[in-house]
């Protein structure tokens, strides 16, 4: 049976796999999202110990600093998303890996992040983590409903209009780099929002919860789960993110099969778990 913790984390990689996706869905390769998710956890640790180590904190007070933390990462991708989105493919990649490197070693080496230790005592909201789930299944259902209705929108066809064809998307005349940097800063915000969650729920923060390993991860759970619709992502990161820990008792061996998994993954199903086609056969959801 999955715990309430597992639970957490589970919905945190669903949260971080829709950062990803969003991207995707408007042709974009960017791996940004763990700078994002770092910027969002770092300044809920900050705001939440300033004046030293406290008992608990308010959930109004974590509301307030999902709120800034999404204000700031959007000013941020907007900052970099502007010269970086002229990029396109695995140059756009290797660029905001780079992003990724430069927010790490920048939170490493700042005099009041706490170096390579981090921060430790970050005040809880909730005394069980079933808080937890309630508030970060909250915010994925909030994105499913978003996404549902992005997908119909008139930005949302113009993100699938790019994805598939960016320079014929121009001559229609869609703005191409408006609807790219759209997708690039809600990815932005996505991640920082749940930088904040996950900085409460972890109780410590450090340089290593926004590295270049969370950029593989994160992008296996699209890959796997399909970049086509947003429920793969999701569907993709519960199951990535609990696959690990279901497979504890075969010891070692668990590393083993969680790499067969996404190595078979794309191979098995090429266009990820949840296509359009599947949910058209399914009949549930629009293609």
């Amino acid at each position: 049976m999955i715990d309430n913790g597992l639970l957490v984390q589970m919905i945190l990689g669903a949260l971080l796999g829709l950062s990803v996706y969003l991207p995707m869905a408007a042709g974009q390769l960017s791996l940004a999202t763990p700078a994002f998710y770092a910027v969002g956890g770092t300044l809920a640790a900050l705001l939440a110990t300033q004046g030293g180590p406290q008992a608990g904190i308010s959930l109004g007070a974590v509301l307030g600093e999902m709120l800034l933390a999404a204000a700031l990462t959007a000013a941020l991708a907007v900052l970099v998303g502007l010269p970086v989105l002229r990029l396109r493919g695995i140059y756009l990649a290797i660029a905001t890996i780079a992003l990724v490197e430069i927010v790490r070693v920048a939170i490493l080496n700042l005099p009041f992040t706490g170096g390579a230790t981090g921060i430790f005592g970050i005040p809880q909201p909730f005394r069980h983590p079933f808080g937890y789930v309630w508030l970060s299944g909250g915010l994925l259902a909030l994105c499913g409903w978003l996404f549902q209705r992005l997908e119909a929108s008139r930005l949302g066809r113009s993100m699938a209009a790019v994805r598939d064809d960016e320079l014929a998307s121009r001559c229609m005349g869609i703005n191409t780099t408006r609807v790219k940097l759209s997708a690039f800063v809600a990815s932005a915000m996505l991640a920082g929002v749940t930088g904040v969650i996950a900085a409460h729920y972890l109780n410590t923060w450090n340089a290593r919860q926004g590295s270049f390993d969370v950029a593989i991860t994160t992008l296996a759970f699209v890959i796997l789960g399909g970049s086509r619709s947003w429920l793969g992502p999701v569907v993709s990161g519960l199951l990535l993110t609990a696959l690990p820990e279901l497979l504890r008792p075969v010891g070692d061996l668990r590393l083993v099969l969680f790499g067969l998994v996404i190595l078979l993954g794309p191979v098995l199903f090429p266009q990820g778990l949840i296509t359009p086609a599947l949910l058209e056969r399914i009949g549930r959801w629009k293609p």
